[in-house]
Order: structure tokens, then C-alpha cells, then sequence
């Protein structure tokens, strides 16, 4: 994080508010900023003042001077520096990863992405890959660690509050989240979280849920997995449990935890195996058929691949209502890489909704954030981490 002077010991809460508010606004007065703080002009110009002399705020042109204004004693004008520190993103997938550096105003400034075996059970390998990762987005940025002012990473895995993971059977959840808080402690503000949580953030601030209070992003893809938003609150739960779905093995016509784009996969495999496709059909001539191809063909109107969307859209109907039954929200979010071709399936599936759950179902729409949503969700979060305590960490 760069620096101009030595930091107060102690910041003031009206360094704090001016901060918060210079974070949401672009350029500002001492005027403008007493309106939104509701505090003195004195109390105010002194946090301006403060805040400009560490760096953190840029004094600009008087308005005289920029030809704004032309009678009496100009104004003052002040921004945030923008290039102060840098925010880090990680999408850390189980096979797929992507890290995104911006600067404080979240304007990108370098996009990394890297591939993984997700075979792999070597925790050592995937720690390495995720620290060369982050340093490289940074290089790539023209930046540094010391420059970093809040990290997210969003692993797929539970993570309670204090950035850890519980034990899994198989030992899937510590693979991915291998002691990440202990691995990229070097940054003072860190957020571990999981990824369905971090898409749930995306959704709610630039998807589908913006001004929701209580909704579900819902994760889809190859597993199952729900961000869950309860009265503006995102949920966690004592091991950060909330969202996970192996419950669902259990539940009549669902059966599974995987996701709609590993039934389309399963299923499409299944048909031609079993001769139930027709062999010079779209579907089983396919090169290859992953839950995107399934979905796409289906989309353009492949008899085999609706079927097989038609039964998925029966699952994801079944999904919707046991969320809806257990937390009451009223909007479901399919969210992920398999939004993007799964409208489809999610028609069907809204007019499949039982209406025996005595609660009103919920919305349910596809999220328009595409692959990128838990990286997004990861930026926001980390915008967050350092609008709210950038000023009690900085140097």
C-alpha cells in the first residue's frame, strides 16, 4: 500500500465516515461531504485533510481553477486515490482458476487464469499453484504484495468465519482450502470464503438480486452448491455449512448433489450407450459431451438433448422447492458457467414448482454473470474488506 506521510496512531470515526463516503462518490466538497456525514465543516475538512496527507485521498484542482466556478472562495475538491493499494480477487476452482487484480475503484488492471488437474490430491502443488497465480496477476498488474489492500479467495468448500474448512471424508474440503488464510497471511485484510457464498455477494450486488433481501445463488454447475442471502445477511453457520448440498441424496426425485451440468453430462452418456439417442444425431455425434454442449445443443432444438433437459428441469424444480421450504426466500439464482445456457431448463422448471409446500415459491431466474460470478463476488467482497478497515491497517 503506498503512502505519502506516517498514518494518526489512531484514526478518528470521522476519518472513517469521510472515508466510506469518499469510497461511494467520485470527486467531492467539504460541502458535500458534511451533508452526507452530517458532521461540522471543521470536522469534516480536518478528516479530508487527514486522509490526503497518508495517501489516501487526492486534492483536486479548486474549482476556480478547473473552470467550474468563478465568484467568491472556490471550493475544495478531493477523490480517493484510486492508486493507493490494489484489490485482489481469486476464483479457486477445483480445476479451473482465475485471479483478478484492480484498483481500489475495482477498475481491473490484470486478469489471470490457470488450469488444474482436478484429479490432483496434492495439497503441496495446489498451495504453490495459488501463490504463483496471485504473484503472477500482480506482476501482470505492474503491482506487488506490499501494494494489496484486501485479498478474497473463494474456494469450493465449506469455510467458517474464521477462514477454515472442516474435515471431509475423503479429504476434498482441505485440498481446497489447504490452510489458504495461513498461505496468504501476508495480506493484512483477507477473506476466505466459499464460492457459492461469493456468488450469492455478485448476485446481490450487480446480478439478478440487487435489492433483494432474501435470496439463493445457486451454483450448478459440476456440484451443487447455495449462497444463502436472509434478511440482507449472508449466511454461515457454525462450520460454514450453510448452502451445502449433499442433503440432497437424500431428497426423492433429486437423489444427488451434483449439478445440472454433470446430469446433463451423465445422462447424455447414458442415452447413447444405451442406443436411446439416435446414432446420426446431433447428440451422439457430438466430439464430446459435457453439460455446456448438452445444454447448447439442446437449445437448438436436438430431440435427445431435451429429454434429457426435460429431466433435468424436473430435478432443479424439486431443488428450488425444498430451499424455498427451508429458508423462505423469494428468488433463486442459477448462477455459474451452466447459467448461460440453462433458461431452458429453468422454464420448464418454474412451471414444475409444486404448490403443495404452503409457502409461495420462489422466483427462480438465471443469473446474467456467467462464469465470472464467484470471482466477482470475490472482488466485491474484497472492496468491501477495505472500504470498512483499510484505515485501521494502514501503514
Amino acid at each position: 500500500m503506498s503512502e505519502s506521510s506516517a498514518a494518526p496512531t489512531s484514526w478518528s470515526p470521522s476519518h472513517q465516515s469521510v472515508w466510506e463516503y469518499a469510497w461511494g462518490v467520485r470527486e467531492f466538497t467539504a460541502t458535500e461531504a458534511m451533508a452526507a456525514t452530517g458532521m461540522t465543516r471543521s470536522t469534516v475538512i480536518d478528516a479530508m485533510d487527514g486522509l490526503a496527507g497518508v495517501g489516501l485521498l487526492r486534492e483536486l484542482p479548486n474549482a476556480r481553477d478547473a473552470g467550474l466556478y468563478r465568484k467568491g472562495r472556490p471550493a475544495r475538491r478531493f477523490e480517493l486515490r484510486a492508486d493507493a493499494g490494489v484489490l485482489v480477487a481469486v476464483d479457486a476452482g477445483r480445476a479451473h482458476g482465475t485471479v483478478v487484480v484492480t484498483d481500489l475503484r475495482s477498475h481491473p488492471l490484470a486478469t489471470h487464469h490457470i488450469a488444474a488437474d482436478p484429479d490432483s490430491t496434492d495439497v503441496a502443488e495446489r498451495r504453490r499453484a495459488l501463490t504463483a497465480a496471485v504473484d503472477e496477476a500482480l506482476r501482470l498488474a505492474g503491482s506487488e504484495r506490499a501494494a494489496v489492500a484486501a485479498l478474497c479467495i473463494g474456494v469450493p468448500a465449506p469455510v467458517d468465519a474464521a477462514g477454515r474448512s472442516p474435515s471431509h471424508p475423503d479429504g476434498f474440503w482441505q485440498l481446497m482450502n489447504p490452510d489458504l488464510r495461513g498461505l496468504f497471511g501476508w495480506s493484512t485484510l483477507l477473506r476466505i470464503d466459499n464460492d457459492a457464498s461469493l456468488a450469492a455477494v455478485a448476485e446481490g450486488a450487480s446480478g439478478a438480486a440487487v435489492g433483494r433481501r432474501d435470496y439463493i445463488a445457486l451454483l450448478a454447475g459440476d456440484r451443487l452448491g447455495a449462497g444463502v442471502v436472509i434478511d440482507g445477511r449472508l449466511l454461515r453457520g457454525a462450520h460454514g455449512g450453510v448452502g451445502e448440498m449433499i442433503a440432497f441424496d437424500h431428497v426423492e426425485g433429486v437423489g444427488t448433489a451434483y449439478g445440472l451440468g454433470h446430469l446433463a453430462a451423465m445422462w447424455a452418456a447414458e442415452a447413447v450407450a444405451a442406443g436411446d439417442a439416435d446414432p446420426e444425431g446431433a447428440l451422439a455425434r457430438a466430439p464430446q459431451r459435457d453439460g455446456r454442449t448438452v445444454l447448447e445443443l439442446a437449445a437448438a432444438g436436438d430431440p435427445d438433448a431435451l429429454r434429457i433437459t426435460e429431466r433435468i428441469s424436473v430435478v432443479l424444480a424439486r431443488i428450488v422447492s425444498v430451499l424455498g421450504s427451508m429458508f423462505d426466500p423469494s428468488l433463486v439464482v442459477v448462477s455459474g458457467a451452466v447459467s448461460a445456457g440453462v433458461e431452458q431448463i429453468a422454464s420448464a422448471a418454474r412451471a414444475a414448482l409444486p404448490s403443495d409446500l404452503h409457502l409461495p415459491a420462489p422466483e427462480l431466474v438465471v443469473s446474467t454473470l456467467g462464469a465470472d460470478v464467484v470471482v466477482a463476488g470475490a472482488l466485491a467482497g474484497a472492496s468491501d474488506l477495505a472500504r470498512a478497515n483499510l484505515l485501521s491497517v494502514w501503514r
